[in-house]
C-alpha cells in the first residue's frame, strides 16, 4: 500500500476541524500501539490464561489443557466462515452485482458522499445478511476509492466495515435467530422468544433506523476537509491490468465444452434453488449451512459456467487466510473462559448490582467486554447467555430485553474486534492500525445509541 499523500500547494493545507483532530488522535494512537490481528490474538490468549490463574485460582496445567482441547472446537464454524466469505466474494463480484455496484458508484463524485454510500451499503447488506454485508461493503468501498478522487482510503474502508454493527439488529442476528427456534439449547430456561419481541420490537426497529441515519453522517464528518492531506488508494495495486480474454487452447475438446457449459451451470444452480425452496416449504430454519448453500448455487447461476465460477472463487480464497489462522485462537480463548469460570465472574459483577430495569444495560456492558474474548455471536451466547437468563429469571427482568442486550453488546464491540475486521483488511490490503482509529470513534457513537436504546427499553418498554 502506497504511503504517498495527495499533493497540496504550500500553505494551502487547511486547519483540521474538531472531528478530524479526534480522528487523527486515535489513528496515531492505533498506529503506535496496535499490533496486527494475529499478534492481538496471541496477546489476548496469554492475558486470558493469566486472568484465569489469578482471578479464578486455576492451575496453569488445567488452563493449558482446556485451551488445547478447545483450540479446534470452532473448526466447523471456521470452515463455515471461510466458505461464506470466499463464496460471498464470488457473489458480490458476479457480473450483475458488479454492474449494480458500478451504477451506484458512477453517480458519486464527492469524497464525503462516497463515505456515506460505503457506510450505507455495508450497513444495509449486513442488516440483510452479515456475511454478504461484510463482503459487499469492502468491495463497494474499493470501487468508490478508485472512482472518486481525494477519498481518504483508510476512512472509507472503516466506514464500510462500520455498517457491520447493523447485523446485531438485522435478519441474521445470531442470538435472536437461535432463541426463536424451537428446541434451542436454552428453551427450558427462557422458552421461545419470537423475532417480534427482539429485532422487530419497536425499540429495536427505531434503534436500527437511528444507526442507519446517523452513522453515515458521523463517518462523513471524519473525512479530511478539502485542502487537507488524504491517503488515496494505490490504483496500480488495486485496479490491476485490464482482464484479457481467457484463451483456452483446448476450446474444441469435449472437456473444455463441459468446463464452460452454461447448461451444466444452469442445471446445478437451479437444482440448488429447488432444494432451498423445499427446505422452507418443509419448515426448515435458516442457518449458516443453508446460507452457504444458497450463495454457492446462486453464484454458479450468476457466473454462468463452472469455469467462470472457479476463476472468481480462486480470487475469493485469498481473503480467508486470516480467518483460518486466527479463529482457532479465539476458540481456545473461549474454552479458557468457559472452563475457568471467568465468564461467570465477569457477568456476576454486573448482575449483582442490577435491577429488572437495569439488567439489560449491564448485560450490554458485560457483553461488550466479553466479546473481546468470545467474538462469535453463537459462541458468545453459549458462554454468557445462561448466566444472563438465570439473572433475568431471578430478578424478574425481561427475557427479550436481556437477550438483545447481549446481542447488541456483541455487535457494538465488533467495531473494534480484529476477529471480524480481517475480511475488510484482506479486501483492502490495509493494516489493522490504518483503520482502527476510525472504528474506535464509530464505536463510541454506536455505544451511545445502543445504551440509550437499552435504557429506554428497560424503563419505558
Amino acid at each position: 500500500m502506497s504511503k504517498t499523500l495527495t499533493e497540496t500547494p504550500p500553505g494551502a493545507v487547511k486547519r483540521a476541524g474538531v472531528m478530524q483532530k479526534i480522528a487523527g488522535f486515535f489513528t496515531e494512537l492505533m498506529r503506535r500501539y496496535l499490533p496486527d490481528p494475529f499478534v492481538f490474538a496471541i496477546v489476548l490468549t496469554i492475558l486470558t490464561v493469566i486472568l484465569a490463574i489469578v482471578t479464578e485460582g486455576q492451575s496453569f496445567t488445567d488452563i493449558t489443557a482446556a485451551w488445547g482441547e478447545g483450540f479446534w472446537s470452532l473448526l466447523a464454524f471456521t470452515t463455515q466462515m471461510a466458505v461464506i466469505l470466499a463464496m460471498g466474494y464470488v457473489l458480490a463480484n458476479a457480473p450483475i452485482v458488479d454492474r449494480l455496484l458500478d451504477a451506484i458508484v458512477s453517480r458519486v463524485e464527492k469524497p464525503r458522499t462516497a463515505v456515506v454510500v460505503a457506510t450505507l451499503v455495508g450497513a444495509i447488506g449486513s442488516y440483510l445478511n452479515w456475511g454478504f454485508g461484510l463482503v459487499i461493503g469492502g468491495i463497494v468501498a474499493k470501487k468508490l476509492a478508485l472512482h472518486v478522487k481525494n477519498v481518504h482510503y483508510p476512512l472509507i474502508i472503516a466506514a464500510a466495515y462500520s455498517g457491520f454493527t447493523m447485523y446485531g439488529l438485522g435478519l441474521s442476528a445470531t442470538i435472536p435467530m437461535v432463541i426463536s427456534t424451537p428446541g434451542h439449547p436454552m428453551e427450558e430456561q427462557m422458552g421461545i422468544v419470537t423475532l417480534a419481541e427482539t429485532i422487530f420490537s419497536p425499540y429495536m426497529l427505531v434503534t436500527a433506523a437511528v444507526v442507519l441515519v446517523t452513522l453515515p453522517l458521523l463517518n462523513a464528518m471524519l473525512h479530511p476537509k478539502p485542502g487537507q492531506p488524504v491517503k488515496e488508494i494505490d490504483r496500480a495495486l488495486h485496479a490491476g491490468a485490464p482482464k484479457a480474454a481467457v484463451v483456452d487452447a483446448d476450446a474444441d475438446t469435449f472437456a473444455s465444452k463441459l468446463n464452460n457449459s452454461r447448461i451444466l451451470a444452469m442445471a446445478i444452480g437451479l437444482l440448488g434453488m429447488v432444494y432451498v425452496a423445499i427446505h422452507f416449504v418443509r419448515g426448515g430454519a435458516v442457518d449458516l449451512n443453508l446460507i452457504n448453500f444458497f450463495i454457492l448455487f446462486l453464484g454458479i447461476l450468476l457466473l454462468g459456467t463452472p469455469n467462470a465460477y472457479l476463476r472468481q472463487l480462486n480470487e475469493g480464497i485469498k481473503t480467508i487466510s486470516g480467518i483460518i489462522l486466527q479463529f482457532p485462537f479465539y476458540a481456545g480463548i473461549m474454552a479458557i473462559m468457559a472452563a475457568s469460570g471467568l465468564v461467570v465472574t465477569i457477568s456476576g459483577v454486573f448482575t449483582n448490582i442490577s435491577t429488572p430495569e437495569t439488567l439489560p444495560f449491564w448485560g450490554l456492558i458485560s457483553s461488550w467486554l466479553i466479546n473481546f474474548f468470545a467474538p462469535s455471536g453463537g459462541g458468545h451466547w453459549v458462554v454468557q447467555g445462561p448466566f444472563m437468563i438465570d439473572a433475568a429469571n431471578a430478578i424478574g427482568a425481561s427475557i427479550p430485553q436481556t437477550s438483545m442486550s447481549v446481542m447488541l453488546g456483541n455487535a457494538w464491540n465488533d467495531l473494534v474486534q480484529p476477529f471480524w475486521i480481517l475480511p475488510a483488511l484482506a479486501l483492502s490490503k490495509l493494516k489493522l492500525k490504518d483503520i482502527m482509529g476510525y472504528t474506535v470513534i464509530m464505536m463510541f457513537w454506536v455505544g451511545i445509541v445502543y445504551i440509550a436504546a437499552i435504557l429506554a427499553w428497560g424503563f419505558l418498554g
